[in-house]
């Protein structure tokens, strides 16, 4: 895809030197934005290390960004890369410090965005920001690891209150201050059409999500076309404007919207399908509670598959490890034979498999050609062992999930053991011995499980 870009950067209205730092590879597809501290020639020096280590590991490394775009190396290779790319400089910063006494305790924020092939790659760390605008929405990629955002998380300080917080600068994170640190590393699909800002927080604490779209379709006065650079200066008015109270940096990045080529081919285009995937992963009970960058990761571990009219997916009886989730499509749900129900676009079936080996209570196979994504117990537990913050979400949502189950389970007994109320069609498929609670030991289970 073609890549259109801009960056500019300035001193802001308060502060005498900028301690910010940018850098953008046309080569590499590489864009970086940098926030120092330490105070004047530290948290310069501290930001400029930092960028340009990330740029050479990566120039160092341009075999196997090749090798990705050829589909000979994976995306984990790639994140490791960029990972250990702000180690290095982490590493460097750190030591710098500790030869110049002057320096002690420099450090920086540190927000890279890599494009290679279909795919963007961020790592991560401090308040920089980076934010995608998708379809005429805005999702920010990355989370703020700032003292202010801690307490909000654990509900000990309001977003509105974050303005005005004392310690609203204050980082939990930054490359330099220790010989290493955690870095937050995130690959999703690139899209045509799709804009980046990336920021330091001396634009990210003035800017409006919903402001983004507007500025990245700013243009010369009188003048059409793609230039980015009036963009990029109107994101650094913007903060001076509204206080200028900070160093401000700003990279902007536009991907080519795409042409007629899918839809003279008959397919959906890339972007519709990423986000046809991403709201049925919305849809989906367990996943509800997640943001859309949160789904973007659940969407990375998911396998796309087809099935042919009759295709089977899952057998009664069978072991299964699998959650399937339709994308488009229909299947039909059997037990011993008899129809249960039918499943269209949005439904799911299986994700008590994610949790237990029992075998499956019922059986399924597509009516017409179905796309589908599915979830396999060991990339559901990977998320749940590494993300600790998107497992909480998971793991509560399940937790609903089966109680809204037992609920109803429990519902239906009361009603068949009483001679009274209406049954839903499924359960009149049923004994009562198939209904019992999920929680029993008998080792039955709910009928789509």
């Amino acid at each position: 895809m073609k890549i259109a870009f801009a960056a500019a950067t300035d001193v802001g209205k308060h502060r005498e030197h900028n301690e910010d730092n940018f850098l953008v590879d046309r080569r590499l597809n590489l864009f970086v934005v940098a926030d120092g501290m330490g105070g004047h020639a530290a948290g310069e020096v501290a930001s400029r290390v930092a960028v340009h280590r990330m740029r050479e590991v990566l120039k160092a490394n341009e075999d196997l960004l090749a090798a990705y775009r050829e589909k000979r190396a994976e995306r984990r290779e790639i994140l490791s890369v960029m990972e250990h790319a702000v180690q290095e400089g982490c590493g460097e910063i750190y030591s710098a410090a500790q030869k110049d006494e002057a320096k002690r305790g420099m450090g920086t924020t540190l927000s890279a965005l890599l494009l290679a092939g279909e795919r963007g790659f961020i790592a991560h760390v401090g308040d920089s920001r980076i934010y995608l605008a998708r379809q005429g929405n805005v999702h920010r990629l990355t989370e703020d690891h700032s003292l202010v955002n801690e307490l909000i998380k654990r509900g000990r300080l309001k977003a509105e209150e974050a303005e005005t917080a004392p310690f609203k600068n204050a980082v939990t994170r930054a490359v330099g201050v220790y010989e290493s640190v955690e870095v937050d590393t995130f690959d999703f699909d690139a899209l045509p059409g799709d804009e980046f800002v990336l920021c330091t927080d001396g634009l990210a604490g003035y800017l409006k999500d919903h402001e983004i779209p507007a500025l990245m379709a700013t243009r010369k006065d009188g003048e059409g076309g793609d230039e980015l650079d009036p963009a990029a200066r109107a994101f650094i008015a913007l903060a001076n404007e509204r206080g200028g109270k900070d160093n401000i940096t700003a990279v902007v990045v536009r991907l080519a919207a795409e042409g007629d080529e899918a839809a003279a081919a008959g397919k959906p285009a890339p972007a519709d399908d990423v986000t046809l995937k991403l709201e049925t992963l919305k849809g989906i009970p367990l996943l509800r509670h997640l943001t859309y960058t949160e789904l973007m990761r659940v969407l990375n571990v998911c396998e796309a598959r087809e099935y042919g009219p009759g295709g089977r997916m899952i057998a009664e009886g069978d072991a299964g490890d699998e959650l399937f989730m339709i994308i488009d499509g229909q299947v039909q749900v059997t037990k011993a034979g008899t129809v249960i129900t039918y499943l269209g676009r949005g439904g799911h079936f299986g994700e008590m498999a994610l949790v237990d080996r029992a075998v499956r209570s019922a059986s399924v196979a597509a009516e017409q050609r179905t796309s589908v994504l599915v979830l396999r117990r060991e990339k559901f537990y990977d998320i749940v062992r590494n993300e600790s913050a998107l497992s909480v979400k998971l793991l509560w949502s399940f937790v609903q999930v089966l109680t809204e189950r037992l609920r109803w389970t429990s519902e239906e007994l009361g009603a068949a053991r009483g001679g009274g109320g209406e049954r839903t069609d499924l359960a009149e498929t049923l004994s009562e011995e198939d209904l019992v609670p999920l929680g029993s030991t008998d080792g039955k289970r709910d009928i789509v499980s």
